[in-house]
């Protein structure tokens, strides 16, 4: 036997408003543990002993040691840290109810409530919950209760514990009612069985799977296809706005009377000089329509460029294999060639012929004439012209810096920029870096863009039937009003917008490879 003694650790009352128990007075008794015994039939009460003639000096509760071999359902409770320094661990066997006054270890042992092994009645049946199988009944079967194995510590009754402190009634019927609680503990079969079905229970989408981020919207430059189409949407709604503004502006300048002084003296056009030719041949119509088609499908061709990032197909000359390039900038190229002859071809006609008169300036009166002719396009009363006789002045300027200052600046800076230019001679390209070339070539492509589409507003806007006419079917007359119901030249403009539309279409790797291979190799990445 191992004995040991001190004084208690007060804790709780056990009623409200009491004092702490243990008493003060209060020490453990010597516990007695038979070792012979089985550990399901020694238990160990607390009994409790208060002062008075049972046992004449007011012991504090002890710890009693019975054998109940017949209660096979008695529970055993997880021992601790000692009591006193240098102890046994406590409770040093098994506890499972508290006994009334007086009461012997058999005693305290009978009066603990055995758990509940089987559902026998409903008075302790389990909650039941979800069923194992998909449409089954819930799981646990109508009238199960809770089994309590050996392992698991038995619940003692408040009441009891009550009843001990005031020291009145027996343990063994204030505990009782004990034995109604139900006890959740394992089966004395052994452990349950693994499910035979899936789990139930789901712990929903967001315990295993993360939501996935939105992918990037595409973007072309800067801002995403939204974005350009509200940038067109406002930029279109400002620019109408300041147009609106600018016509009031400018209808009420010309409404004074030295604005309209001005345009009786510079009506927007001045005299050709003498033996300048009348009307536009048709070979000025053929150039013309050269010139479109082949300004166009470059235009493609360099954005083309600018937007390739790995280019797919190459094209190397047959005597240079290394000297390869994207086929786009093959075709790029080879358009330009095409168009300087073209140009050239016009240039050298232009002044055999004497139709150089009608797009060069011969007199300082185009300046003056050019700001009148300004003056009435943005004030909507536009000049009266006849193009097949004379260009206005601001027509004249436009003509000119299209054919003499802005084609012989793409040239060059194309020239620059292509296979062409002699690498090896490192002082002219010094004299001439590329960057420059960079710099001057995009925005000269921008201004042909812009002049194409002011160019062809007001050839619609201005007599599209007659200027159609003068153009494409080589018929005018010197009095304005003629051909106004003709669709000669109509018709000829509907048929090179169908050339110029297929050309842009068919302009793709696989219709260019085998016109790039008659003047080289075509190569895949």
């Amino acid at each position: 036997m191992a004995t040991g003694g001190s004084s208690m650790r007060r804790g709780l009352p056990r009623v409200a408003g009491g004092e702490p128990w243990p008493p003060a007075a209060s020490a453990p008794a010597e516990a007695v543990v038979d070792a012979s015994a089985p550990p399901a039939a020694v238990v160990e009460a607390a009994v409790e002993r208060p002062a008075g003639p049972s046992t004449g000096s007011g012991e504090p509760p002890a710890l009693a040691t019975a054998s109940a071999p017949e209660r096979s359902g008695t529970t055993v409770v997880r021992r601790g840290l000692p009591r006193v320094a240098g102890g046994e661990p406590w409770p040093s066997a098994v506890v499972v109810a508290a006994a009334g006054p007086g009461a012997t270890p058999a005693e305290a042992a009978s009066a603990a409530p055995a758990p509940p092994l089987a559902a026998a009645d409903g008075d302790a049946s389990v909650r039941r919950g979800l069923p194992r199988i998909a449409g089954g009944d819930a799981w646990p079967p109508a009238g199960t209760a809770a089994a309590v194995s050996s392992p698991i510590a038995a619940v003692s009754s408040p009441a009891a514990a009550d009843a001990a402190a005031d020291g009145a009634g027996a343990a063994a019927e204030e505990a009782a009612p004990a034995a109604d609680l139900p006890l959740i503990g394992t089966a004395t079969e052994g452990p349950r069985a693994p499910l035979s079905v899936p789990q139930t229970a789901w712990a929903g989408r967001a315990a295993s799977r993360r939501p996935q981020p939105k992918p990037e919207p595409q973007r072309i430059g800067p801002f995403t296809t939204t974005q350009w189409a509200g940038a067109v949407v406002v930029g279109g709604i400002g620019l109408l706005f300041a147009a609106g503004m600018a016509v009031l502006a400018v209808r009420f300048l010309l409404s004074l009377d030295g604005m309209r002084d001005f345009l009786a003296t510079y009506p927007g056009e001045y005299h050709l000089p003498a033996g300048a030719p009348v009307g536009i041949p048709a070979w000025l119509g053929w150039q013309h329509f050269f010139n479109v088609f082949l300004m166009v499908l470059i235009i493609r061709s360099g954005l083309t460029i600018r937007r390739e990032k790995r280019p797919s197909v190459f094209w190397a000359p047959k005597n240079n294999p290394k000297g390869k390039t994207s086929l786009t900038i093959w075709f790029h190229q080879a358009l330009d060639i095409l168009w300087l002859i073209n140009g050239a071809v016009f240039i050298v006609l232009l002044f055999v012929t004497g139709q150089w008169m009608r797009i060069v300036p011969t007199s300082w009166e185009v300046v003056p004439n050019a700001l009148s002719a300004a003056l009435q396009y943005v004030s909507l009363d536009w000049p009266t012209e006849n193009g097949w006789v004379n260009y206005n002045a601001l027509q004249q300027l436009a003509y000119f810096s299209t054919v003499f200052i802005a084609a012989p600046l793409a040239a060059i800076t194309g020239f620059r920029m292509s296979g062409m230019w002699p690498k090896k001679n490192l002082k002219l390209s010094a004299a001439y870096p590329i960057e420059w070339a960079r710099k001057v070539h995009f925005p000269v492509m921008l201004f042909f863009v812009v002049f194409i589409v002011i160019h062809v507003v007001l050839v619609l806007a201005t007599g599209a039937l007659r200027n159609l006419n003068h153009m494409y079917a080589a018929q005018g007359s010197v009095d304005p009003t003629a051909y106004a119901d003709n669709w000669t030249g109509f018709w000829l403009f509907v048929v090179s917008l169908v050339v110029i539309a297929a050309a842009w279409v068919a302009a793709r790797p696989l219709v260019l490879a085998p016109i790039a291979r008659l003047f080289g190799t075509v190569s895949g990445r």
